[in-house]
């Protein structure tokens, strides 16, 4: 932790009123009641609420710098509209525009299609995400008459069918490189997934002889890859964390109102024990995410070793907070009525996601040097 500014670890005033005005925003255009009524299915997502949170709020452009059209601040902002999302899983692809596919574009190096892709993004008008970086699939690029074709395809693609623009990561002659596919080009077929989590829809990408332009150095693209999904398991620890505390919150919520044997029943010692464990995981699970998103902030080294380890202790917080929101609600906990069966698809595709917590721990041990012992 030698390369992180401890002020990063906290809360600044400007991140609180931040926090106050997006959970303000999501709870009143994505309360949990809409998605009891309806979990979307397939490629769509809100498109009035994802231009919402461009023109009102600016989500989307927070961390794109200004000279993309974007506001220029940092990722640990990011994190508390991702953590705030996480709370009530709105139908808007942040974690794949603003966090994959505006990193991959950022970290590329490639001014000119930064210049060309992020002010959409940032305005709210043109939603991204990337594909072929998590191993889910294969890419292949050559040159053509015309300019670069690329075959191939990645399944599980988040939000998939719906992103206007998807940066791919294809291997060359002369290595692994990143390009640019636009929606609508020739030979793009996307098929969507039937998924566990309907709030987060996934898609099967095919490219057969798809026109595909050249972003950032040819060659260079696996440090590019591990760090735009590191960068990712930061912003899906921030969702878990937020997703988490809702569990939470609800919970106790209910057993203040809920009344067994003529007491509430929070009041039984079980009840508040639980409760007990389960904030002090959350909090553990809030700390390892806040030096995450440091990292990612700083730039720092540490990333690797910060995202698994996030990745490890909130997919085990989210998971343990999920089970006690249905089974301290009771009967209704295990309806399809109540918004409970949503996080815990959240939390069981989140687990996941960008690999395991097995898959991290074993990451961590090669990071660390256990490994070799």
């Amino acid at each position: 932790m030698l390369d992180v500014d401890p002020a990063l670890l906290g809360d600044t005033e400007e991140r609180k009123e931040l926090r106050a005005v997006v959970r303000a925003f999501l709870t009143e255009t994505s309360p949990p009641q809409h998605l009891r009524e309806h979990v979307p299915e397939g490629c769509d997502y809100d498109e009035d609420l994802w231009s919402r949170m461009a023109k009102e709020l600016g989500v989307q452009g927070l961390a794109v710098p200004e000279e993309y059209g974007g506001s220029g601040f940092s990722f640990a902002e990011l994190a508390v509209v991702l953590e705030e999302s996480g709370r009530v899983l709105p139908r808007a692809p942040l974690l794949s525009t603003a966090v994959l596919g505006t990193s991959a574009l950022l970290l590329s190096g490639d001014r000119e299609a930064c210049a060309r892709y992020l002010p959409g993004v940032a305005a709210g008008t043109l939603t991204a995400t990337v594909a072929g970086f998590d191993g889910h699939g294969r890419f292949r690029a050559e040159p053509g008459p015309g300019g670069w074709v690329g075959g191939g395809s990645a399944d599980f693609v988040l939000d998939g069918c719906g992103a206007g623009l998807i940066v791919v990561v294809a291997q060359t002659s002369g290595g692994p490189g990143l390009f640019a596919c636009e929606a609508g080009a020739a030979g793009l077929a996307r098929t969507a997934r039937q998924v566990l989590d309907g709030t987060r829809p996934q898609a099967l990408v095919t490219l057969t002889g798809t026109p595909l332009v050249p972003i950032g150095e040819l060659g260079s693209a696996s440090g590019v890859v591990e760090r735009v999904l590191d960068i990712g398991r930061a912003g899906l620890a921030a969702e878990q964390v937020g997703g988490s505390a809702h569990a939470l919150d609800a919970t106790v919520s209910y057993v203040r109102q809920r009344r067994q044997f003529g007491r509430q029943i929070g009041s039984f010692q079980a009840v508040k024990h639980r409760l007990a464990d389960l904030l002090v995981e959350i909090e553990a699970a809030r700390s390892a995410t806040a030096y995450a998103t440091a990292c990612v902030t700083a730039s720092s080294g540490e990333l690797p070793v910060a995202a698994s380890a996030a990745k490890v202790v909130c997919s085990g917080a989210y998971s343990r907070a999920t089970a006690e929101y249905v089974q301290l609600h009771g009967g209704i906990g295990f309806t399809w009525e109540h918004p409970a069966h949503l996080y815990v698809r959240r939390a069981r595709s989140a687990e996941v996601l960008f690999g395991t917590p097995d898959d991290h721990r074993a990451r961590l041990a090669r990071l660390i040097g256990l490994d070799a012992a």
